[in-house]
């Protein structure tokens, strides 16, 4: 009897590995790398159970307001080295390793070294994010040919991004996708156009975070707060990854190793090292644990995370209305124009994204409109809206497209539709509906942020008058907005 027992026992035990192994075989870390996912791996995570709104045939698009981050890029120059003390670390963990104990290391991990050492600069756009923008160009246009059959001109087409380079190399990439084949320049028939930078110093259309004194002060406030809701998970992972590899790993160790996964994956296409030494549902954790700290400080974590990007609310709205007044005047498309093209990076895309009520439902859209705090993203297993990976992935965007329709029984004549990523996305502010009426979406969605006055919300005047806050304001006075991008790596 015993015999059959244990063979049972063994089949049983066979299976469940197989079956858990088949389900781990189904998990691509690609996917779950919160703002640090490709493009084109992001694109796919949609919502299969949200049906989009039929489009009637009467409705015309006039306008298209498209908001950008950055493709993929590489590390800056902090990150770069992070890295390479990653290395020295690693040397220093397998030095302490006994030999016999050695052969179940990954190979990979003795004498490892970043692929990025002996780089002196960083934070560039990389090939795979220009193609990113240049096929997303190409895109927009076959799926709007309404509104791109123009011949290009700068106030038909305006095109801005931001003074930093990966921002502004990834307008010219979508620019170039989307008037390729219309100019005489190279085999590729190219043709020049313009991109419009502000001074980092006082562009609050698209770097509003960068100048807003309020917001550095409330941020460099959460950081130990957000760093200590992520200590729990980073100990207990980091516990595992001692126990599975024999190595004396610290919690900052596992910080590194879990950065270097998500550049690996995102810019190497490599899964099979750093990425390797986690388990999925450790993965889903690390991934969690970033979400928590974008939410918290770029996202819905505090109103001012958002209700900082009004400048740029407020040029949406008023490029939808003048192209609505140019419909009513009469104006033949080509008169005035068509689309507003923006890029710069994740600290304006998520905002973006807040105020016009994406990833919400109905009555955390009514929680912020009563400015109360909502829950944070639920831990895993549980399911969560708020994912790094799709609110904000490298290329990630906004496209709020005006429609035209002809009136019926005194309905609204023209209509909003939001895209995100380019799948139609529900506005929790519109009944949870992609296709919104424009006066809807102007008064119940726009006005209750609009109401807010950029210059109140961000001035250090504003702050109430605690002593660490006066040391903010007269810090402020000696040492202006942060212009070099070096005080806080940006997404």
């Amino acid at each position: 009897m015993a015999a059959p027992l244990i063979a049972l026992l063994l089949l049983t035990f066979f299976h469940a590995a197989s079956v858990l192994a088949s389900a781990n075989s189904d998990f691509d870390v690609r996917r779950h790398l919160s703002t640090v996912t490709r493009y084109h791996v992001a694109k796919e995570i949609s919502d299969n159970s949200y049906i989009p709104s039929n489009i009637p045939d009467q409705c015309k698009p006039i306008h298209l307001n498209l908001v950008a981050r950055h493709g993929t890029r590489a590390p800056t120059k902090k990150k770069m080295k992070l890295l390479d003390a990653l290395g020295t670390r690693l040397e220093v963990l397998l030095g302490n390793v006994k030999e016999k104990k050695s052969g179940a290391l990954p190979p990979w991990l003795r004498g490892w070294k970043s692929p990025w050492t002996g780089k002196h600069k960083g934070g560039e756009l990389i090939g795979l994010g220009e193609s990113e923008l240049y096929e997303l160009g190409i895109r927009v246009r076959e799926k709007f040919p309404q509104l791109f059959h123009e011949d290009y001109h700068p106030d038909i087409y305006p095109i801005r991004a931001t003074q930093v380079s990966r921002a502004s190399a990834s307008a010219v990439a979508f620019g170039m996708g989307l008037f390729s084949d219309r100019g005489n320049l190279g085999p590729g028939h190219h043709r020049a156009f313009a991109v419009i930078s502000e001074s980092r110093a006082s562009d609050i259309m698209l770097r509003f975070h960068d100048c807003c004194q309020n917001y550095k002060a409330f941020r460099k406030s959460q950081e130990p707060s957000v760093d200590k809701l992520k200590e729990p998970i980073l100990d207990e992972i980091t516990k595992e990854l001692v126990k599975r590899w024999g190595l004396s790993f610290t919690r900052q160790d596992v910080s590194s190793l879990w950065f270097l996964c998500k550049q690996e994956a995102a810019l190497l296409n490599k899964t099979d090292q750093a990425c390797a030494l986690f388990s999925p549902s450790e993965v889903g954790l690390l991934e969690w644990a970033d979400d928590l700290e974008v939410f918290i400080v770029k996202g819905y974590g505090n109103s001012l995370n958002y209700r900082m990007g009004v400048p740029l609310l407020g040029d949406v709205i008023q490029s939808m209305e003048q192209a609505i007044k140019a419909k009513e005047d009469g104006l033949v498309p080509g008169s005035y124009e068509m689309a507003k093209l923006r890029f710069a990076h994740a600290e304006t895309l998520l905002p973006f994204s807040c105020l016009i009520g994406l990833f919400l439902d109905g009555r955390d859209f009514d929680k912020i409109l009563r400015e109360e705090p909502l829950q944070l993203p639920p831990k895993p297993p549980q399911t969560r809206i708020w994912r790094g990976s799709t609110v904000a992935p490298f290329a990630g965007n906004n496209m709020l497209v005006l429609y035209s329709c002809s009136a019926n029984n005194n309905t609204s004549k023209y209509f909003v539709q939001v895209l995100h990523n380019e799948h139609p996305t529900r506005i929790a502010g519109c009944g949870d509906s992609d296709f919104c009426p424009f006066e809807v979406f102007k008064e119940k969605i726009a006005a209750p942020h609009l109401k807010h006055n950029y210059n109140d919300l961000c001035s250090t005047e504003s702050l109430p008058t605690t002593p660490a806050n006066k040391l903010w304001q007269i810090l402020g006075w000696f040492f202006p907005a942060n212009t070099s991008g070096t005080q806080k790596d940006e997404l």
